[in-house]
């Protein structure tokens, strides 16, 4: 009784891999709707992950962690920041880009919420990172000559152990325009 219950099982697993082995894709590597590419029966399907981060976005990346920015790249874009925003979700920030590096000072002009902000040197090492308070008008200066600033919810730098000297990769989405 139980070898014939085991050969059942064993019919019924051949037949799932049957299937699973036809729901695979057509086997000519043509690409699936949705942009995926499917492989040939019995290979892995892989997705991709796209080599660019989104047009006005960039990836900023410190080792395993990602910071998803917006970019701002433009005087006006400078100038508006986070202002106005209810939040910083983990993971994401803006990313502040300068056609030239020079020392620079940001403030937190209708900025509801609590950011640190990190600068970066000509290597895109970190050469200070700061609290800003919300609301604050008061200046808060790089500490240096930079033309990159990355503001994220406050306290994140230091829950990621990111600190003075650590070096981020950065990736820009197409199409940067800086002015």
């Amino acid at each position: 009784m139980n070898r014939i219950r085991t050969l059942d099982r064993m019919k019924a697993l051949a037949g799932l891999a049957v299937c699973l082995t036809a729901a695979c894709g057509s086997g000519n590597g043509a690409p699936a709707t949705g942009g995926e590419r499917t492989e040939p029966a019995g290979q892995t399907q892989l997705r991709r992950a796209p080599s660019l981060p989104p047009p006005g976005m960039a990836w900023v990346i410190f080792g395993t962690d990602t910071v998803r920015a917006e970019v701002a790249s433009t005087p006006a874009a400078r100038e508006k920041g986070l202002m106005d925003r209810g939040s910083v979700p983990d993971g994401t920030g803006m990313l502040f880009v300068f056609p030239s590096s020079e020392v620079r000072s940001f403030w937190m002009k209708d900025t509801h919420v609590a950011l640190d902000i990190a600068f970066f040197g000509t290597s895109n090492e970190v050469i200070s990172i700061r609290q800003m308070e919300p609301l604050d008008e008061s200046l808060t200066e790089s500490g240096g000559p930079t033309s990159l600033a990355l503001e994220v919810r406050q306290g994140w730098f230091a829950e990621q152990e990111i600190e003075v000297g650590v070096v981020a990769e950065i990736v820009f989405g197409p199409g940067l325009q800086i002015s």
